[in-house]
């Protein structure tokens, strides 16, 4: 017989619904500057990437964080992050040959509890 399943965290499902509250508000102020959204919460063994998009030949790996405020979220973003969002972004690519043509970037989106959240086009660069 399997073991019982534990009851979930709250606050962990809090946080899970911050988050996923905090990507949405994302995806749409990216489509509303003229972003087509490839994908959400990509998931591969080398790591997430937040959102994926597209404007022209512009291929966009974006980090997004929501904290209090947005000093807090920036500081959230680290090195080893980035390099594993790299890793996750040349996976991707490889998955879609098609987009190895697009310029790359990797941006971060700073969501605080009101307010729009915070673009900041070329974060970081591998």
């Amino acid at each position: 017989m399997p073991p019982a399943r534990q009851p979930a965290d709250p606050r962990r499902i809090a946080a899970d619904r911050r988050g996923r509250g905090a990507e949405w508000r994302c995806v749409w102020r990216l489509r509303l500057a003229g972003y087509r959204i490839l994908a959400r919460r990509l998931r591969t063994p080398m790591g997430e990437i937040d959102i994926v998009a597209r404007r022209g030949q512009l291929l966009v790996f974006v980090e997004v964080k929501a904290r209090g405020t947005a000093d807090v979220a920036a500081y959230a973003l680290t090195e080893p992050q980035w390099q594993r969002i790299a890793r996750a972004a040349e996976m991707f690519i490889a998955r879609h040959p098609a987009l190895a043509r697009c310029a790359i970037r990797f941006d971060a989106m700073l969501v605080t509890p009101r307010g729009w959240p915070r673009h900041i086009v070329d974060a970081w660069r591998p």
